[in-house]
């Protein structure tokens, strides 16, 4: 009787832990979800009561921080509807938290207070306003910069897919070649525009080159890896079953290979990037290479600013959508690298 008594008696006590510990978790997401509206707010309510120590022609800053905030909010109640949503920002919420806290930071050390000098150091708030103003400029440059970068992108993927893929199959191909590779390739790409300079007739032509060159070298090392550390028995099989050359290529190496394939075209997707802003500097009409150099000459640092904000956005984008391709194609290893 007397464990009976107990047992019934630690069940109510067990419910009220359980119930406990649910309330404790519910608050700790709802504290999440509007922790960024709070942080917002707190911006918002500094930016319009401290005096403004630097020039800002129109506040768009304010209307950016109301829109946001009110978003945030929207968001926040809904994810009390959608769990996988209430899920996932929550899970967010602290580091947008930090990035708005470190935001409002900057703007009382540059805008308030003056601490960093003009015009090195612009506001968020002169930066927004190089969007809102020269919107037109930036989204032409952008087109540019796509164009230069896709051209040259899949000009060195396209050559250095193939020589890889020689390197690896024939030992005379990669006889001549791998040399090459090995003097040329570690060269920086910037390093040529003196020879581009001269080389090509003109300055796009020269800019697609370096583009390509930059990205043809680590593809191509990429993927003569790739095909070299294939198992030998594969093509053994392949060649008892009567596969030619051309199957055993097509079929078994190319995909074999296809992995460190993705590995290559991901670090010439960095090496395109770092080398596009320099490449547009070399007396390209349009670009945001020519635009941080045009910025940069009339000492418009919130331009400069603005333009490397936007190549950022551009960079994370292109690459999220490679990692999309990547596990398009290699289905069976989706999920394994994660961007």
């Amino acid at each position: 009787m007397e464990t009976l008594k107990k047992q019934f008696t630690a069940r109510p006590i067990f419910a009220e832990q359980l119930l406990a510990s649910g309330t404790r978790q519910t608050l700790k997401k709802q504290c999440a979800l509007w922790a960024p509206v709070l942080a917002l707010v707190i911006t918002l309510g500094v930016h319009m009561e401290m005096p403004n120590q630097q020039p800002v022609h129109a506040d768009y800053y304010t209307m950016l921080i109301s829109c946001l905030t009110l978003v945030f909010a929207v968001c926040a109640i809904s994810a009390n509807v959608k769990p996988k949503w209430c899920e996932k920002l929550s899970y967010y919420s602290l580091f947008i938290t930090v990035v708005i806290l470190l935001t409002l930071i900057y703007e009382i050390i540059t805008l308030k207070e003056a601490w960093l000098p003009l015009p090195f150091f612009p506001s968020l708030a002169k930066i927004l306003e190089a969007y809102v103003t020269d919107w037109k400029v930036l989204l032409k440059s952008v087109a540019y910069s796509l164009r230069l970068l896709v051209l040259g992108y899949f000009i060195g993927m396209a050559l250095g897919i193939p020589s890889g893929l020689m390197m690896g199959w024939y030992r005379k191909f990669g006889y001549w070649l791998n040399p090459v590779v090995r003097i040329i390739g570690p060269i920086p790409a910037t390093a040529w525009i003196p020879v581009i300079l001269v080389a090509f007739p003109t300055s796009f032509s020269g800019s697609v080159f370096l583009i390509a060159l930059s990205v043809w070298f680590p593809v191509t090392v990429m993927t003569c890896s790739g095909v070299c550390n294939i198992n030998k028995s594969y093509f053994e099989i392949a060649r008892t079953l009567g596969a030619d050359e051309r199957y055993q290529l097509l079929k078994i190496a190319l995909p074999g290979a296809a992995p460190t394939i993705f590995v290559g075209m991901f670090m010439g997707l960095g090496g395109a990037f770092a080398t596009l802003i320099a490449a547009e500097m070399l007396g390209v009409k349009a670009g945001l290479g020519w635009y941080i150099n045009w910025a940069q000459g009339w000492a418009e640092y919130y331009k400069l600013y603005a333009a490397l904000g936007i190549s950022a956005f551009m960079c994370s984008g292109c690459t999220s959508l490679l990692f999309k391709v990547r596990d398009r194609v290699l289905i069976w290893q989706k999920g394994t690298v994660k961007w």
